[in-house]
């Protein structure tokens, strides 16, 4: 899988810049602000509906201007991101538009590895899960229409919750519809997670090895309450928590990946140079999963890898 041709009209800096690109290894060359790393933005963004760096996406249209557009080429097919200011981003391939965004995610996966990837082991468990829950929506669709599906259901119980605090009443068989939806999608999820984790860590091991020189042992540990026997019980009793804090308190969207390294948690006692490595050999392993599961290698775009890396992990 590779990107021939890329258009873009008012994306970040750019406001009318068209690229080709060959098979295989391309550089990206320019000085500091040049828009190196917006050009890797955009073809992110064509491949997941989103941008790898801003959460808003009027943040990715040119300042001063109202609209902005991608046009990537992938063989002979034709994808098309268009985003208005104040309006909604539409994705079309060969001109006709998706029904759902979700129809697109995964049929041109890519791999990004940037500087602020170590952001991974220093910010807390919601990081982590937007990491492995994007690989697993790049890899299995019927895995992103159950996280799409819990995260609705989980802003409806919360939102319920609320009205609940605000109204000072409480409906129990209207919120265990949504307790219920919960847990029942919820069970589907973690299964999913904790499948694909088994499949991905001998991957992400051998990379680091090959990083490292077998210099440490490290490891990646799956962590949820759904993993408990009683898990529903437990659920079905924090109702008491869920209405003081107005929000669902447990679930499996508190889940979190721990990085391990030496039997000590990464975030405490690694090195810039061990985090670095640690967070490559998770990309590089995502590479290959998406490679072994799709058939064909995704796009993989590098910015800017030696960051904090020294030269043995280099070489």
């Amino acid at each position: 899988m590779y990107i021939e041709k890329l258009q873009l009209s008012n994306f970040r800096n750019y406001e009318n810049q068209f690229y080709e690109f060959s098979e295989g290894l391309n550089c990206i060359v320019g000085k500091n602000g040049s828009g190196k790393t917006n050009l890797l933005d955009a073809i992110y963004f064509l491949s997941l509906c989103k941008s790898s760096i801003h959460s808003q996406d009027a943040l990715s249209i040119k300042f001063d201007k109202d609209f902005a557009q991608i046009e990537g080429r992938f063989g002979k097919e034709l994808i098309t991101c268009s985003m208005q200011r104040g309006g909604k981003k539409s994705f079309f391939y060969d001109k006709v538009p998706y029904e759902k965004l979700s129809e697109h995610i995964g049929k041109y996966p890519v791999v990004l590895i940037a500087p602020d990837d170590t952001d991974l082991i220093r910010d807390g468990s919601e990081t982590r899960r937007k990491l492995f829950d994007g690989i697993l929506s790049q890899i299995d669709g019927e895995y992103l229409k159950l996280y799409l599906s819990y995260n609705k259901s989980l802003d409806q119980r919360n939102s319920l919750l609320k009205q609940f605090a605000e109204h000072n009443y409480f409906d129990e068989d209207l919120v265990r519809i949504y307790s219920d939806q919960l847990l029942v999608t919820g069970k589907k999820i973690f299964d999913l997670r904790k499948n694909f984790v088994s499949q991905f860590l001998p991957l992400f091991k051998k990379h680091y090895d090959d990083l490292s020189d077998n210099r440490e042992v490290v490891e990646i540990i799956y962590n949820s309450e759904c993993s408990e026997e009683n898990f529903e019980a437990i659920f079905l009793k924090s109702i008491a928590n869920d209405l003081a804090a107005q929000r669902t308190t447990k679930g499996i969207h508190k889940d979190d990946y721990e990085f391990w390294m030496e039997g000590k948690p990464v975030k405490k006692f690694g090195s810039q140079g061990q985090r670095k490595s640690f967070i490559m050999a998770i990309r590089m392993a995502q590479f290959d999963i998406l490679t072994q599961i799709k058939g064909f290698k995704p796009i993989l775009l590098l910015d800017d890898i030696f960051d904090k890396l020294d030269e043995k992990r280099i070489k």
